[in-house]
């Protein structure tokens, strides 16, 4: 099991860039791949980005690749997102979650959610 808590979100203007981390209470962070949700009011929560546990591999969703980019730091148990070249449709609570099923785009594959960190991007 793993508890993790998100950080790093806030208020921005278009073009700008912000760091969220993910960090991870537990021993077995380095055991699970992890990924990047977010979730617009009144929407889904979508894929953004995945890590293999190794951070050896990336998997990016189409409307943030070249733009964001998703690490890892096993030794410090956390996960990072990058997000570069930010646009007033990234905005949305981004929550960081372990995979514990068997695909990575699929919410309903990961556990262990933390509880969120804003990013609201201004036009």
């Amino acid at each position: 099991q793993v508890q993790l808590a998100e950080s790093g979100g806030g208020l921005v203007e278009a073009g700008g860039s912000l760091r969220l981390s993910c960090a991870a209470a537990g021993r077995t962070f380095d055991t699970y791949p992890m990924g990047w949700f977010r979730q617009a009011p009144g929407k889904e929560r979508d894929f953004v980005a995945a890590i293999s546990p190794s951070g050896g591999s990336t998997f990016y969703a189409d409307s943030v690749k070249g733009r964001f980019t998703i690490s890892r730091e096993n030794a410090k148990n956390t996960m990072y997102l990058q997000m570069n070249s930010l646009k007033p449709e990234d905005t949305a609570v981004y929550f960081c979650g372990a995979l514990t099923g068997s695909s990575w785009r699929e919410a309903y594959n990961y556990d262990y959610w933390g509880q969120g960190t804003q990013v609201t991007v201004s036009s």
